[in-house]
């Protein structure tokens, strides 16, 4: 029986939304123990990722400037790859080895489902061993 990232992907996300106050978001990275989350709008389409290395950005550049300022929007990345949730998991290693993502939002029918990291590949894989 072939595995898809659909079985082994977090589903239960912590989002931001682009317009939340970026302190806010650092915080909840922070708090939640988190590397990373998706950015939903309104509608709950994924319009972007804000990472801890996107926090990382904020906190150096505000040594020169007044304060941890800004929204989601003006810190997350947009144009977000992500991976389909039929993709057999064997095949999505590939994705993880060429890019230097940790996490792809995952997919179904153009609705955000869910989350896969590298370390959900891994423990995939190595249960196989």
């Amino acid at each position: 029986m072939t595995r898809t990232i659909a079985d082994i992907m977090t589903t239960e996300l912590v989002t931001f939304h682009p317009d939340q106050n970026i302190n806010q978001a650092i915080y909840t990275l922070l708090e939640k123990r988190i590397s990373g989350a998706p950015v939903v709008d309104d509608a709950g389409q994924l319009v972007g990722i804000l990472s801890r290395k996107d926090c990382l950005r904020v906190a150096f550049s505000s040594r020169y400037h007044d304060g941890w300022d800004g929204q989601v929007r003006d810190h997350m990345v947009t144009g977000v790859k992500t991976l389909d949730a039929s993709l057999d998991i064997v095949d999505a290693v590939q994705f993880f080895l060429d890019a230097t993502y940790r996490r792809f939002p995952v997919m179904r029918d153009g609705e955000l489902v869910g989350l896969v990291s590298r370390h959900d590949i891994l423990v995939a894989l190595s249960n196989n061993l």
